[in-house]
Order: C-alpha cells, then sequence, then structure tokens
C-alpha cells in the first residue's frame, strides 16, 4: 500500500511536496488528463484520514468516487488539468501529459516545492526539484490520490462526452479500446474527440480494416 516515505524522505528542507499523475494516456478518445496534490506532512492524522488511497486502478468507480472527496478535503491544495485529443494529434501523447501536468501545477496555491511524479516523465520546464517513481501510485500516498484525481475528473469528462457521442459509448469504456470500442470507430469512424494520429483513427482514415 502507499505511503507517505517518499514525501517525509524530501520534507524537511522541502514543505509542499506535490504528487502527480495522469489518467487516459493510453485511451484512444478524449483528452488525458493531470491532478496534482499537496498534503499538510505535519499532520499526525494524514495517514488515518487517507486510509484506502491507492492506485486508482486496484480501485472500483464508487470507492474512487468517494476517496475523491477525502482526498479534497484534507488536501492543503490540488489542482487537475485536461489536454485535448485535438492537442494530443498536434503535440503527441508524451508531451501533452507533461503539458497537463504543468497546467496543474499551475494551479496550486500554495505553491509546490518538490515533486514526485509517477512513472518515468520528467518536467524539463519545471525549475523544481522532482523525483520520478515506478509505479509511484503504488507507493507514494500522495501520487495515489493524484491518480484518483485524475482518474475521477476524466471518467466524468468522458460521460459526458458520451451523451454528446452516444454511438461510442464513452461512459462505458472511458475511451479506451475495448472490442465495442474499436467496432464502433470502425461502423461510424472517428469524431472529432477521437486522437486521429492513434492507429485505429490512422487505419479507419485511410480506408484500412482495424481488426
Amino acid at each position: 500500500m502507499p505511503t507517505l516515505d517518499w514525501e517525509t524522505a524530501v520534507s524537511p528542507p522541502y514543505i509542499h511536496v506535490a504528487g502527480l499523475d495522469e489518467a487516459g494516456r493510453g485511451a484512444l478518445a478524449g483528452p488525458v488528463t493531470a491532478a496534482a496534490a499537496i498534503f499538510p506532512l505535519d499532520n499526525p492524522q494524514l495517514l488515518d484520514a487517507l486510509q484506502g488511497v491507492n492506485d486508482s486502478k486496484q480501485l472500483n468507480a464508487q470507492v474512487r468516487q468517494q476517496l475523491f472527496s477525502r482526498i479534497t478535503h484534507h488536501a492543503a491544495t490540488y489542482a487537475v488539468a485536461s489536454v485535448s485529443a485535438a492537442i494530443i494529434d498536434q503535440i503527441g501523447i508524451v508531451p501533452a501529459t507533461k503539458q497537463a501536468m504543468m497546467l496543474a501545477l499551475a494551479q496550486l496555491a500554495p505553491a509546490a516545492d518538490y515533486l514526485l511524479i509517477d512513472g518515468l516523465i520528467r518536467l524539463p520546464n519545471c525549475p523544481l526539484p522532482q523525483q520520478a517513481i515506478i509505479r509511484g501510485d503504488s507507493h507514494s500516498l500522495t501520487i495515489a490520490a493524484a491518480s484518483i484525481l485524475a482518474k475521477v475528473t476524466r471518467d466524468r469528462e468522458m460521460i459526458a462526452l458520451g451523451d454528446a457521442y452516444p454511438q461510442y459509448g464513452f461512459a462505458r469504456h472511458k475511451g479506451y479500446g475495448t472490442t465495442a470500442h474499436l467496432a464502433a470507430i470502425a461502423q461510424y469512424g472517428p469524431s472529432p474527440v477521437h486522437r486521429h494520429t492513434f492507429a485505429p483513427m490512422r487505419h479507419t482514415l485511410f480506408g484500412i480494416e482495424t481488426s
């Protein structure tokens, strides 16, 4: 289970240690969403208050919703930002993911002074000291919290897009490449919120079978 070991290892001298994670990086449609969270590490009850917080992929939707409220209540500050499919097509998914993280960081008040980032991502345009942690959402409680914030926010955005484009079933699969989603792309072609540079859409646009 995630702990605060990574956070307390650098605090002090760093006080506002932000965890960052993303949701939707591997999806075929919709935005990539990043979240940043900072917790008051001097709160002795923080671990108990955040009991159950874990990698969002290990939790069902109902639990994520419950933890979302608890995370936002106990965070010193948090922010979520999304970058659209159109921008992903323009600059690529990795730069778009970094852009979403930078946008989230810019909203934090107080600002972060140290970053813990899930995976192998580094933010070279950010002057703050930072550490990338493989499977960070399973090790760092702050990254795990950010993963839940990002996932819940993006799921809500995909449900709204499902209302606008009901033929694709976004509310069910959240834009990921399920069999049903690929079949819908093959039948209807990609929508404006699909990532047209991703393989299934390129194949459809050029008249090549997606299967």
